[in-house]
């Protein structure tokens, strides 16, 4: 079910009516339904693969109440290996053996050695690595001993469910999530418009501003043979904002569909384009992801404790680990090579997030803004062959990039309004105060906001890009 659909706008509403008539003093009841809501809201997509997301839950909850229980240090780590390797089994047959699989035959026929591994063809289950990665955060954590073992398994299997954040975050980890899940959320009409504003501004970003990108970045990437230079640096100028219109529209949505049920989830995203370094950049962008990256790959290779050579490679690996996580294909390794890299060059020439002056701080900021958008071209480009060509034809073969001038003066202007509220967030005077002190000002920025999406946005229900991550 797409938060973009009727579907969705019809199951939210009969969701919260059924949930705040139930007593804030029967949370398990409150729980159950929720739960139930959850697996129905998964179960649209492909019934079967809600036994995924059945089997993850499971396995997690069966390892942590097994590390809960052991005292010997080794039976607690055979659980939690065992739990790692069920889980990211699962992960690698459906997201990755066909890469593995076609990339192994490549190399044994180039080394003259015939092999034919067997065909899988497994459709990638939505949200997959999303819940899987929030399931063993838990089980990680329990075994840290940083997060109590949770025996109720109702409210463990929401936690890993909640249909809010189900499909593609945030993140959440356990110690911030779980315990919401035991409070008494009464109904709470400021929280409840708080995140309808949420809601509206998110479905801004998605159907205005990332589908309307969308309309011409998605052209000129799918038909590289029939473009040229132009257009495809205008792609590769506009596809930044079409991922992030997409994502954070997508997580501000999630957000404000909790904080209209009570619960409160981690942000996302905060104005990720205004960073200066690439550094500063990862602090903004999919902060629920890469936080999950620094705890539990970063730090455990040793992170910045270790001597320089081996920190590079900490961060190398750890980027190059998150690229792949994108999904399986070359194009991902090397957009998460090339931030390792970017990254470890930062660290050798000490460039961090510092008090610049006007025109320093701009420099930075161009060249930060250079190089994501060149990275992004390796992310949205269908294979290597093609980023070649593309990033070949913005130097050498500029031409007309044949612009449809209806559909970028909707983005001209989608993108005006989305800078002018990120910088007035950004210089400290955020808009969201202005509109949430007065009633009346709220429900007429909700109206006009309403009344733009409809005029303005693509309306045709598109899936959201991170679903297939």
């Amino acid at each position: 079910m797409l938060f973009n659909s009727i579907a969705f706008l019809l199951f939210f509403p009969i969701v919260c009516v059924f949930y705040y008539c139930i007593p804030s003093r029967q949370v398990g009841a409150r729980n159950l339904l929720l739960l139930i809501a959850s697996y129905y809201f998964y179960l649209n997509w492909e019934p079967a693969y809600a036994l995924l997301l059945l089997t993850s839950t499971f396995v997690t909850y069966t390892a942590s109440l097994g590390i809960g229980h052991f005292k010997d240090i080794l039976k607690k780590k055979a659980c939690l290996v065992s739990c790692i390797a069920l889980n990211l089994g699962i992960l690698f047959m459906f997201k990755y053996y066909h890469f593995f699989s076609s990339n192994v035959d490549v190399v044994m026929q180039a080394l003259g050695i015939k092999i034919c591994l067997p065909a899988l063809s497994l459709l990638l289950p939505v949200g997959i690595s999303f819940y899987t990665f929030q399931a063993l955060g838990y089980s990680i954590d329990v075994y840290r001993g940083t997060t109590k073992v949770e025996r109720n398994f109702v409210l463990y299997a929401l936690y890993v469910s909640f249909f809010p954040q189900l499909v593609a975050g945030p993140i959440e980890r356990s110690n911030r999530l779980l315990p919401q899940f035991r409070l008494q959320h009464r109904f709470d009409y400021e929280a409840v418009m708080a995140g309808v504003r949420l809601m509206v501004w998110g479905y801004f970003m998605k159907l205005v501003l990332a589908d309307r990108c969308g309309l011409y970045v998605d052209s000129i990437f799918n038909n590289v043979e029939k473009h040229n230079g132009g257009s495809f640096l205008v792609a590769s100028l506009l596809f930044p904002f079409q991922i992030y219109g997409d994502f954070a529209g997508y997580s501000l949505i999630a957000i404000g569909v909790a904080r209209v049920l009570g619960f409160k989830l981690m942000e996302n995203f905060c104005r990720p384009y205004f960073a200066s370094t690439i550094g500063e950049f990862w602090h903004r962008w999919h902060i629920s992801l890469s936080t999950w990256f620094r705890d539990y790959v970063y730090i455990p290779l040793g992170g910045n404790r270790v001597g320089r050579l081996r920190n590079y490679f900490n961060l190398l690996v750890t980027f190059i680990v998150s690229g792949i996580w994108h999904g399986a294909n070359w194009t991902f390794f090397c957009w998460g090579a090339l931030h390792g890299i970017l990254l470890c060059v930062e660290k050798a020439f000490s460039i961090s997030k510092t008090t610049y002056s006007g025109v320093e701080k701009f420099f930075h900021w161009a060249v930060t803004f250079a190089l994501i958008c060149f990275a992004w071209i390796l992310f949205r480009a269908n294979n290597l062959s093609e980023a070649v060509l593309i990033i070949t034809g913005i130097f050498t073969q500029f031409g007309d990039p044949k612009p449809e001038t209806a559909n970028f003066i909707a983005i001209g202007l989608a993108l005006t309004i989305m800078f002018g509220k990120e910088l007035s967030e950004e210089i400290k005077w955020p808009m969201r105060n202005v509109v949430s002190k007065s009633g009346l000002v709220c429900h007429i920025y909700l109206v006009l906001m309403i009344a733009y999406i409809i005029l303005f946005g693509v309306l045709g229900g598109d899936q959201f890009i991170y679903f297939q991550f």
